[in-house]
């Protein structure tokens, strides 16, 4: 028989992860497995770029001008309104002499070079990738990530301090230059579908680097990607070094590889080199992918090519591209490998939509989008109907607190002495003490009232006290301060916060008092802070029977999110907005709170004695 579980004699969930921390592929056994997964990692994705529930597509008011002709290709610019006066600015390739198509569409972000999509150079050159698409009959669309050419409307720091740390407010609201650019994509797909020479049943994309990330991360987000590529940056050991690679709550549990993965069984081609972190591609993350493709019998539609060069998209990577999606593209399955000619650049000032520092009239700045995206939103989760709460609001909320209710089965137990005893999940790591109040023996079923209250505080005490003598098992559980923040960069990318671990810790220990023995009812208590952990943790314990939560005054302002409440995407979720209406009209007594508070649902302003909140309890 295995050995039984043993908890950790600390709660390694407090052990900072890092951008550069090795991870390693879980194992799936079938494919059902793999697809439950694939789409917790789908909606995972977009709650962390800001995208769920998605913003409203608005007209693009696209223009395509400027048209030259080349050999085999013609160029052009585009501009295009991804949000309303928030510009993209890109060049799209087409081929001529092919007839009128529709042709298949490629996108192409790019990396961190200092010319953006103008770059051209011996290690990548994006304008020579998109005319050598466009030549072998593909519309290629290469676009400017944000802060580069004259897609200068905010900086590629945005969101920022001026440490390099995201800013909690923009945070809480699911604003981040990942989510933009990862929007700035979905757009550039509509785009292209948009267009009658474009086959939108076929739509590949590409790219490098940061565009690598962007490559992957579109394709896990939007199925309408048929074929991906992404270039030296599918690795185990090194997630991306910028913002815009790095949105809050993305990379909780899950890695580059994983993602990657979410594209099976569509065709993918990784491009590695041996000099940068994909360096052991071949061997690690290629097998780990290759293992969820086995999953769908289609090992033949994931393919490596390992390129002996520095950090690149050179020559012999795009070449190694051409020919994986000539195969799975153009369908052109015995063709031989492609061979890149010779190009000509256009000058970079030609492919520019409007000169540098030069925007439209319209086009907002950090601010004016900043101000658009929190209005937008308030509009859109003022406007959600009881569906809505439940279809689109529920997983936002889910994910952005990245908890999960456990099965009893897999809660362990440590006794610490007569009064304590310590729980966590079987191979998570956490180790969550709880101090146990019990009553005196009696017959039949019984009341657990689990009683939450911040660390340090004797808060509550009396409360318990009284509910034993009541007959309650009472479990108290203490938050504990982990951490408050900490300079590793891209901190909530990779790691929890406070308040995520606390409502976790609810939920593992709601499910194990539902086990214990003679246990007949669970209810939840939350005094000061604690009773707004409580309150974002019952939707997702249903079989709670009755809640009490101390609103500790809260305000519902931005700044006491930051400060008191903090989770990445929260205020985008619908914050506690979202987590009463999923409560609706299950007992619930809020009271001590403020006034911004009390204009969500009726409650106390004042703090309800004991006395009223046993009675409240022990009513029918």
């Amino acid at each position: 028989m295995p050995a039984a579980y043993r908890l950790p004699s600390y709660d390694h969930r407090t052990e900072p992860r890092y951008l550069e921390t090795p991870r390693t592929m879980p194992t799936y056994r079938t494919a059902a497995d793999w697809l439950a997964r694939a789409a917790e990692l789908r909606q995972r994705v977009l709650v962390s770029c800001g995208l769920w529930p998605m913003p409203e597509k608005g007209p693009l008011n696209a223009r395509v001008f400027d048209r030259v002709e080349r050999d085999g290709y013609s160029v052009e610019k585009v501009a295009f309104e991804s949000l309303p006066g928030f510009y993209v600015c890109g060049n799209l390739y087409r081929p001529l002499g092919r007839g009128c198509g529709p042709f298949p569409g490629v996108l192409n972000p790019h990396g961190h070079w200092a010319t953006g999509r103008l770059a051209n150079e011996a290690n990548g050159s994006l304008p020579g990738r998109c005319i050598g698409f466009a030549r072998q009959g593909y519309v290629a669309f290469s676009w400017s990530m944000i802060g580069r050419n004259e897609a200068d409307q905010i900086p590629h720091n945005f969101g920022a301090n001026k440490d390099g740390q995201p800013n909690p407010t923009e945070q809480i609201w699911g604003l981040s230059m990942m989510g933009l650019q990862t929007w700035n994509s979905i757009r550039a797909i509509d785009f292209l579908q948009s267009l009658p020479d474009v086959d939108g049943s076929r739509i590949a994309v590409t790219g490098e680097s940061g565009g690598g990330t962007q490559t992957y991360m579109i394709a896990a987000a939007d199925e309408r990607i048929t074929h991906t590529a992404p270039a030296v940056m599918v690795s185990s050991v090194f997630q991306g070094g910028c913002l815009c690679e790095n949105a809050p709550l993305l990379r909780l549990d899950t890695f580059n590889v994983e993602i990657a993965a979410v594209a099976a069984p569509r065709p993918q081609l990784l491009l590695s080199c041996t000099g940068d972190w994909t360096c052991n591609t071949p061997r690690l993350e290629y097998e780990a992918i290759r293992g969820i493709y086995k999953l769908f019998d289609a090992e033949d539609r994931l393919a490596y090519a390992h390129i002996d060069a520095p950090h690149n998209y050179n020559q012999a990577s795009r070449e190694a591209c051409f020919t994986f999606f000539r195969r799975w593209v153009l369908g052109e399955r015995d063709a031989a490998p492609v061979k890149e000619p010779p190009f000509q650049v256009e000058p970079q000032e030609n492919l520019l939509c409007w000169p540098v520092g030069q925007r439209p009239a319209n086009a907002l700045d950090a601010a004016g989008l900043t101000k658009q995206w929190i209005e937008s939103s308030e509009k859109r989760r003022a406007a959600a109907s009881v569906a809505d709460v439940a279809k689109l609001y529920e997983p936002a909320l889910r994910h952005a607190l990245a908890v999960t209710l456990p099965n009893a089965k897999e809660i362990v137990a440590e006794k610490l002495d007569a009064e304590s005893v310590c729980i966590g999940r079987k191979g998570v790591g956490d180790r969550v003490e709880l101090r146990l109040l019990k009553p005196a023996a009696k017959r039949g079923k019984r009341t657990a009232t689990l009683l939450v209250a911040p660390k340090g505080s004797a808060e509550g005490e009396e409360l318990a006290r009284t509910l034993r003598e009541r007959g309650h098992l009472v479990a108290v559980f203490r938050g504990f301060d982990a951490w408050r923040h900490s300079a590793n960069r891209f901190f909530t990318t990779y790691n929890r916060t406070n308040v995520q671990l606390h409502v976790q810790d609810i939920l593992t220990a709601l499910v194990y008092l539902r086990g214990q023995r003679g246990v007949g009812q669970v209810n939840l208590v939350g005094v000061g802070d604690g009773g707004l952990w409580c309150l974002l943790a019952r939707p997702f314990a249903p079989f709670v029977a009755k809640t009490v939560c101390d609103a500790a005054q809260f305000n519902m302002t931005d700044d006491a999110f930051a400060k008191r409440l903090f989770v990445p995407s929260l205020r985008r979720a619908g914050d506690l907005r979202t987590a009463l209406a999923l409560i609706g009209d299950a007992p619930l007594l809020v009271h001590n709170a403020s006034e911004s508070f009390r204009a969500l649902r009726p409650c106390e302003a004042g703090k309800a004695s004991v006395t009223k909140q046993v009675e409240w309890l022990a009513s029918p």
